[in-house]
């Protein structure tokens, strides 16, 4: 088990695994049977599942598709997308996931979070915070369910979300998803100073070396992403891959 947690981020839409850049135009990248298959020849310790669908559309997760990636799963993943009620995130539980990602729901109430933390602990609740920049560069909290930002203190929100009992902050950088620029760091530094709980970063790694900076000089506890290891090449032909451990281990030793 690696020190750091190097998570591959699967963007779930319609069945299929798709890829987004600023979480726009999704790309269909293939079967996610296929592609759990594939990570779970390379050893990865660990996924991430994003329905970006289920939120806008307003839709229950797709039960059927995620028992069926159970079933193949040799890791434990986590779950994010549609989740509104703490009995949908204990049907998820009870199906195999590990952790479940609340994002759009906790915008105006963390109680969700509370519920899901009293009942199955902090360690099984995540919460997301995405994080697009305005015109001014200004850092604000993204709702992808309706593509609106809103004007509030990330700090003070990500400290309600962990006093609310979230065991783990996912920062997505919207600006950065897909396009391979690196991670925000001034916001993971920023954020990291303040947190008392986990703190995984996506949106953004270019190579192996941006998740190194992240964790080594910017605070970040772990490591997602997804076209780094689902494209290869300039010209991001598909390719499902993930570096060998000792790749790994020399680069967060």
């Amino acid at each position: 088990m690696l020190s750091t947690r190097v998570i591959p981020c699967l963007l779930l839409r319609e069945g299929g695994i798709v890829k987004t850049k600023r979480f726009r135009n999704p790309r269909y990248i293939g079967d996610p049977i296929n592609v759990v298959k594939i990570l779970n020849e390379k050893e990865v310790d660990e996924l991430i599942f994003l329905d970006i669908d289920a939120s806008p559309d307003r839709k229950e997760p797709d039960y059927e598709l995620i028992k069926t990636i159970t079933n193949e799963c040799f890791m434990p993943f986590s779950y994010g997308g549609g989740i509104k009620t703490i009995e949908q995130a204990g049907k998820l539980f009870n199906l195999g996931v590990e952790k479940v990602i609340i994002g759009s729901s906790i915008i105006y109430s963390r109680n969700l979070i509370s519920e899901i933390a009293n009942q199955y602990g902090s360690q099984s609740v995540v919460a997301t915070i995405n994080i697009k920049r305005d015109l001014f560069n200004r850092a604000r909290l993204y709702n992808p369910a309706n593509r609106k930002s809103l004007n509030v203190d990330l700090c003070g929100f990500c400290e309600l979300l962990v006093s609310a009992g979230a065991g783990e902050i996912f920062l997505n950088f919207v600006d950065r998803d897909g396009m391979r620029s690196g991670y925000d760091r001034e916001i993971i530094s920023l954020l990291s100073r303040i947190v008392s709980v986990p703190i995984t970063v996506c949106g953004g790694a270019g190579c192996l070396e941006d998740m190194q900076i992240a964790v080594k000089e910017f605070g970040a506890s772990a490591v997602a992403a997804g076209s780094l290891f689902v494209y290869h090449g300039k010209r991001d032909a598909v390719l499902v891959n993930y570096p060998d451990y000792s790749t790994l281990l020399e680069l967060f030793k």
